[in-house]
């Protein structure tokens, strides 16, 4: 959902760039990587699907895990002599009573925008705060360049950024439009030479999807898809899955596949797609117009994605306000971590993409509870069916704020029916399988980069705690306190400290509202 201009030529979208943030500055954070460090007695959770084991001492050396040694008994004394011994310059994390995990992957990651004020700095140090060691941007918002200066550089840790994935924008850079399949395969060939990872889909003609989509796969490359409402009565999911697409975003165009008893959307007659109300208030409505849970032409669907290897991408959290506007609008990180040019353009508007609260209640938040059930029930059982479920946040939009918005989705999948366990490996492993890269990242194993979150409390027992602002407990003497929040973001081997990070994304914050004066405040209020 990266806010852009687009020019509409017949069957074809013309990308046109944002104006760019501004770049991340030279890291001055994290330490290592070094020539070995040993993380001490954590339980881990390796993104497998496994269970928790524990403790355990993590052996790494450089950027590799070298070593995972289980210790015993969790109530038994430690013998030291088992244990891995500690190299002259090397390091140790004292880790006793915390949990490992994987590095978490953010599937639908924009790197920031222009109308939201959100420079790049802000992004990556929210994303890494809350754990996010790798990220795929899909559409490059800020352009190809732009977008590969930072993943070379995050790649050779000169900024304090996660790995980056660059998904061009299908279009992007053309001075015409693309209208045939020839000119379809010759984007995607430059795209290839340009140094993209792949490509994100919006829509265009069958012929020119068809085509391109091919052509990307053919080339090693992968591709993802944001199936435009303007297009999937032509090309739905389906389409893209039997062309060779990797994953779809959100969930438009999976309903239409489901389609029995018509072949296009319930649109009332006065509708307008340009009209965002309109837009969004209608897709609540959708998934109650497909064929029902479990019927056969839900399971025919269904099928049919699973023989084809295709990904789910839901982005739950990136909807979760249109069913309830006043929770995701007072959540409490905003007033501490959202940019005041982050809230303005959340704020309801007729110009700011994703802001379409023009008369926003509890009618079109019913259908969108509705909505969700249906939504989720397919992606729960494509999971239970052994399909890939990754996670992505897409946000900068809809009261979503970066790194928070990506735990939410967690918390979603949870909702949906994931064991939260299950939960870990989509936002980890599952990611990682996507993007083709499951022998580097993923999970922690020997062998692997060593991109790892520590935090203090169990997430599989409250996935709130991996907030930044943590969970709320109540002590035993009848204190209130807060528990979680990730302790430590290790990505590449360099060990950050995430309340560090989070500490400067507030610093970034509260700079602005001094500048500008600014107090959150609710609208028309």
């Amino acid at each position: 959902m990266k806010k852009i201009t687009v020019l509409l030529f017949a069957t074809f979208f013309v990308i046109a760039i944002n104006a760019q943030i501004s770049k991340a500055p030279e890291r001055k954070e994290g330490m290592g990587p070094y020539t070995q460090l040993i993380i001490r007695g954590v339980t881990l959770i390796n993104g497998t699907g496994a269970p928790p084991i524990g403790p355990v001492d993590i052996v790494i050396e450089q950027n590799r895990i070298t070593q995972i040694k289980t210790l015993g008994n969790p109530d038994a004394k430690i013998d030291p002599s088992r244990r891995p011994q500690l190299k002259a310059g090397g390091k140790e994390l004292n880790c006793e009573g915390m949990y490992a995990l994987p590095g978490f992957i953010d599937m639908h990651g924009h790197i920031g925008g222009t109308e939201q004020g959100t420079p790049a700095e802000y992004v990556f140090k929210l994303w890494m705060a809350h754990g996010i060691t790798t990220i795929r941007d899909p559409s490059a918002g800020n352009g190809l360049d732009w977008v590969l200066d930072q993943k070379k550089k995050s790649a050779a840790n000169l900024i304090t950024a996660p790995r980056i994935f660059a998904y061009t924008a299908f279009g992007q850079g053309s001075k015409t439009p693309i209208v045939t399949a020839e000119q379809a395969r010759e984007w995607v060939q430059q795209n290839a030479k340009n140094g993209a990872d792949g490509i994100k889909f919006f829509g265009a003609s069958p012929e020119v999807m068809d085509a391109a989509i091919r052509e990307n796969k053919k080339l090693g490359l992968r591709s993802c898809c944001h199936h435009a409402q303007t297009d999937v009565a032509r090309w739905n999911v389906l389409n893209s899955a039997r062309a060779g697409m990797t994953s779809m975003e959100h969930w438009y165009g999976l309903p239409e596949a489901l389609f029995t008893d018509k072949t296009i959307q319930n649109f009332p007659l006065d509708y307008n797609y340009s009209d965002e109300q309109h837009r969004f208030e209608e897709a609540g409505k959708l998934w109650k117009q497909a064929a029902a849970p479990y019927s056969e032409h839900w399971n025919k669907v269904m099928n049919e994605l699973l023989s084809l290897d295709f990904t789910l991408d839901p982005t739950f959290n990136i909807y979760d306000a249109n069913r309830d506007l006043m929770r995701a609008r007072r959540a409490e990180w905003h007033e501490t971590y959202t940019l005041p040019s982050l809230w303005k353009f959340y704020e309801p508007s007729q110009q700011s993409h994703g802001s379409y609260w023009h008369n926003w209640g509890t009618e079109q938040e019913v259908e969108w509870k509705s909505n969700y059930r249906l939504w989720m029930t397919f992606i729960n059982e494509y999971k239970n069916r052994s399909g890939r479920v990754t996670t992505g946040s897409d946000n900068g939009f809809i009261y979503q704020t970066y790194g928070f918005g990506y735990i939410r989705e967690l918390e979603l999948l949870r909702e949906a029916g994931f064991h939260p366990l299950e939960v870990i490996r989509s936002a980890t492993l599952y990611g990682a399988q996507a993007l083709g890269m499951d022998k580097e990242i993923g999970s922690i194993e020997t062998g692997k980069l060593a991109d790892i979150v520590i935090i203090n409390a169990n997430p599989l027992k409250n996935l709130q705690v991996l907030y930044g602002t943590g969970a709320i407990e109540l002590t035993k003497e009848n204190k209130v306190l807060r528990s979680g929040g990730v302790l430590y973001t290790i990505k590449d081997g360099i060990v950050y400290d995430a309340k560090k990070l989070l500490s400067d994304v507030k610093a970034i914050v509260d700079e602005e509202k001094k500048k500008t004066g600014w107090q959150l405040k609710q609208p028309g209020m």
